[in-house]
C-alpha cells in the first residue's frame, strides 16, 4: 500500500503572529523535519541523543554556542552536534528555518 503523499507549503505554514512556532512537517525514516518561526530568543538547551541541523529559509538566525556565535542567512545550513549547549534567536524581527533531527530527540533545558 502506498501512503498518502502530501505537498506542504512552507510559506503558508510559516504564516501567523505567534512568538514561537515549531511545527513538525514530515517524518523521514526515524527523523523529523520541523518548521521553526522565531520572533524572540529560544532558551539554552542541548540534545542528549541527536544532532540538530538548521536550514534558514527566511530572515536570519544566530545560533549561540558556549564559545562562539554562528550567524545563518537564508539558504545557509549549520549542524549543532549532540550534547552541545546552544540557544537560537532571530536576527531582526522574525526568522523561519527548517530543523532536521531524530524524531525521539531528547532536549535538556540549561
Amino acid at each position: 500500500m502506498i501512503p498518502t503523499l502530501t505537498v506542504i507549503s512552507i510559506a503558508a505554514t510559516a504564516q501567523g503572529t505567534e512568538v514561537y512556532k515549531n511545527v513538525p512537517l514530515s517524518l523521514v525514516n526515524n527523523h523529523v523535519v520541523r518548521l521553526g518561526v522565531m520572533t524572540e530568543p529560544f532558551y539554552w538547551h542541548y540534545h542528549l541523543n541527536s544532532d540538530e541541523t538548521f536550514l534558514v529559509t527566511e530572515g536570519a538566525i544566530y545560533i549561540e554556542l558556549e564559545n562562539q556565535t554562528v550567524e545563518l542567512a537564508a539558504g545557509q545550513l549549520f549542524t549543532v552536534p549532540a550534547n552541545v549547549k546552544h540557544c537560537t534567536r532571530p536576527k531582526g524581527n522574525r526568522s523561519v528555518n527548517l530543523t532536521f533531527e531524530l524524531a525521539d530527540m531528547q532536549t535538556v533545558k540549561c
